[in-house]
């Protein structure tokens, strides 16, 4: 009887203690920032988003249990099927808002898409794990991999959803430099991504290029489609070092601010939290960036360190895109903050990424033990 007090402390200390504080410190915040721009009430983000994280963070636990040779096993049959899903999409897919990026099951409503930001980097990470050291430097090494991208960019980008697509190109071309396909391979394949731009444009809506053409200037157009881009920075700008206050922001709460809630959220904290909340939001989602380095640098197997890499890289874009596009810096894209803007879906794939990172990590420290 004396065993089952001894295990319960057992399990608590073999959870990764610090990432899920980070992590919960994050989506903390958030939840302070959404309470706020509804002007001090929980409806109808900031209770939502509470339990959507917390269901979330249990997924990521129970993940980080699963045995890493389950996610490289599942990696091909789960892109394959995600590729699948793309196809309905254009088939049968729901129409929101212009854009066709859902299937609606009855149930649920899936956005396969998302998911392909995760499967990309397992599939690529299986192939790269699998190939032969001595065709690494070949066109072997290169070709299966830019089909495997291209297929589901081309997918993404026709429903339309720029941002996504871009976040997917992104997440597999940072595969497949780090498994040392060489420069001269790499380089010729950017060169011949970038001839490919003008096809690209074309398949574009005209909001889609009015966004980029905007991004060049923004003054062009200030009351239309630069809109939010010179409302975001003056957000951001008004709230200087300290911020105007909790509760206390204009921008957001009197409605020139779009989307203060989703896209724009951090320009939402700006405002009320100023340069110090905003160094808050960098500076964790650095240490986040560098636990999830130091799990690719400490994977037990090259699919491991790929993974790992890649997950982390996918995080990454997220907030660089993100950040870039509410200070001007970018396009708007339509890219969230994770963990940090409402909504479900940036949410649960980032919290996938995080399972699988901390199932590889915890791969790492059993295999480390093992050799103590």
């Amino acid at each position: 009887m004396s065993a089952g007090p001894g295990i319960v402390p057992a399990q608590l200390r073999a959870l990764p203690w610090r990432v899920l504080f980070l992590v919960m410190a994050i989506g903390g915040f958030g939840l302070v920032v959404l309470y706020s721009a509804a002007s001090g009430s929980l409806t109808p983000w900031a209770a939502s988003q509470g339990a959507k994280f917390a269901v979330f963070l249990v997924m990521a636990l129970a993940m980080s249990r699963v045995p890493i040779s389950i996610w490289k096993d599942g990696a091909w049959p789960a892109f394959v099927f995600i590729l699948v899903m793309l196809l309905a999409v254009e088939l049968l897919g729901a129409v929101s808002g212009g854009s066709r990026r859902w299937l609606d099951t009855g149930i649920i409503r899936l956005q396969p898409s998302e998911l392909m930001k995760l499967t990309i980097v397992l599939a690529l990470a299986k192939f790269y794990d699998q190939l032969p050291a001595g065709e690494i430097r070949g066109w072997n090494a290169l070709w299966p991999a830019a089909v495997a991208i291209v297929l589901p960019f081309g997918l993404v980008l026709t429903q339309p959803d720029l941002g996504t697509a871009t976040m997917i190109a992104l997440g597999g071309i940072v595969v497949v430099f780090l498994a040392g396909v060489p420069l001269r391979l790499f380089f010729a394949a950017g060169g011949t991504l970038l001839a490919a731009l003008p096809v690209v444009w074309a398949f574009m809506h005209d909001y889609q290029r009015n966004r980029v053409l905007i991004f060049l200037n923004p003054e062009s157009d200030p009351l239309g489609t630069g809109y939010h881009i010179t409302q975001s920075k003056i957000a951001i700008g008004s709230g200087g070092i300290f911020g105007k206050g909790f509760l206390q922001g204009t921008q957001s709460h009197l409605d020139y601010l779009p989307e203060g809630h989703t896209d724009f959220v951090f320009a939402t904290m700006a405002e009320e939290w100023g340069f110090l909340g905003g160094l808050f939001i960098i500076v964790a989602f650095l240490l986040l960036f560098r636990w999830g380095l130091r799990v690719a640098a400490r994977a037990p197997t090259r699919f491991g360190q790929l993974t790992a890499a890649g997950l982390t890289a996918t995080i990454f874009f997220y907030v660089a895109i993100n950040l870039s596009m509410v200070m001007g810096l970018a396009p708007v894209v339509g890219i969230p903050l994770p963990l940090v803007s409402f909504g479900g879906t940036a949410m649960m794939t980032v919290m996938l990424c995080l399972g699988i990172l901390m199932s590889i990590d915890r791969a790492g420290s059993q295999r480390r033990s093992g050799f103590q």
